[in-house]
């Protein structure tokens, strides 16, 4: 409703020769795309609850035959929930640019500045459900934790204490739920705002559907090939031993980091033009913006700097957090003086982890802005 008021609003002063008419059937049309958005995330995070819930039995059930079969049955049922997450975000998105363009017609710059509610309304369910779940579930596992192990020294998720129930439901709503819209938010987001700015280009002036669509082929093939690096961790090289499961996980990000690569590269040269004009900010002060002429390969260039640039992430995340490497081998040892110690010296490595990716995001903020 506030996207359809803030556009009533704007039809005031219409720019760019638009009537009254065409901002408030923007508005419109931007309320519909926001409600499909929230409805799509909370199906989501419905659907990767209910997953949750089965294979969290089914996972304990195969854990009597050994540690391959529970990791297996674990690893399917979240690449179920993620490939869900996803696919059901790609194709609401691409049916909404289909119905919304019969009414737009050859209007694809207000058509796409429409589409942007669909990114607003998952980002406002994964407000709700991230914090507001992240706030229940950690109430419940300080609750749950203080009374068993203080009062009663009772084991942290020991079934002898009622107060573990409410963790693991504060547990589904804010890491899987929650997790889920707000991963949907931040996919729904950036392809929105990746659309908008192809509509602005030359290729939405010229109508060009294939590279107007880069953004959602490139999700398309992301989904493609990570369904067959999957087959990795539940054929070809699945975990067989606890010490395992955190390479497993590891080879399956670098994978399917290394097999995207060339497809991002054959998606941008097949479905975008050689050359093609993008509007870019002007350094003169007298203008909003120029037009610069960008080769399809330059594109691949800005995915794959964002690509790599996760996997360093992700890396370097692995070694800040993992008991196999020194620097949470060093907070534990931290232990020994007091919990003084282990506070400050647990404070200063958080800080520290946070260099690399800083460095990392303005590396690709750069290459992309080059």
């Amino acid at each position: 409703m506030s996207v359809l008021i803030f556009a009533l609003l704007g039809s005031i002063a219409p720019e760019d020769g638009r009537t009254r008419k065409d901002e408030v059937r923007n508005g419109l049309f931007s309320t519909v795309a926001f409600v499909l958005g929230a409805l799509t995330s909370c199906l989501s995070g419905y659907l990767g609850m209910k997953i949750a819930t089965y294979a969290n039995a089914r996972t304990a059930i195969e854990a009597r035959r050994g540690i391959a079969p529970a990791f297996m049955c674990a690893f399917r049922s979240g690449a179920v929930m993620g490939f869900l997450l996803s696919s059901l975000g790609l194709l609401n998105l691409y049916l909404a640019i289909i119905i919304f363009g019969k009414f737009y017609g050859e209007d694809w710059k207000g058509l796409f500045e429409a589409i942007t509610g669909y990114g607003l309304g998952g980002s406002s369910i994964a407000l709700f459900g991230r914090v507001g779940g992240g706030i229940y579930t950690k109430a419940a596992d300080v609750g749950a934790d203080l009374v068993g192990k203080v009062e009663k020294d009772i084991p942290e998720d020991d079934p002898r204490n009622p107060a573990v129930i409410a963790d693991n439901v504060g547990d589904n709503v804010g890491d899987i739920a929650g997790m889920g819209a707000d991963l949907f938010g931040s996919f729904a987001e950036s392809t929105c705002a990746a659309l908008v700015v192809s509509a602005v280009s030359s290729l939405g002036r010229s109508h060009d559907w294939p590279g107007m669509m880069f953004p959602l082929l490139i999700s398309a093939t992301g989904i493609l090939t990570c369904v067959l690096v999957t087959l990795i961790a539940t054929d070809l090289k699945p975990a067989t031993k606890i010490s395992e499961i955190e390479s497993t996980l590891k080879l399956q990000l670098i994978v399917s980091t290394v097999l995207m690569t060339p497809v991002t590269l054959a998606v941008a040269v097949t479905a975008l033009p050689a050359t093609f004009e993008l509007a870019v900010p002007s350094r003169d002060p007298t203008k909003d913006f120029d037009t610069k002429i960008v080769k399809n390969w330059y594109l691949f260039v800005c995915v794959a700097s964002g690509l790599w640039g996760g996997l360093a992430i992700g890396l370097q995340t692995e070694y800040f957090t993992s008991n196999r490497y020194k620097p949470v081998q060093d907070v534990a040892d931290s232990c020994r003086t007091g919990p003084a110690t282990d506070i400050i010296f647990g404070l200063a490595l958080g800080y520290k982890s946070t260099i690399i990716p800083c460095f990392v995001i303005a590396i690709c903020i750069y290459i992309g802005n080059t």
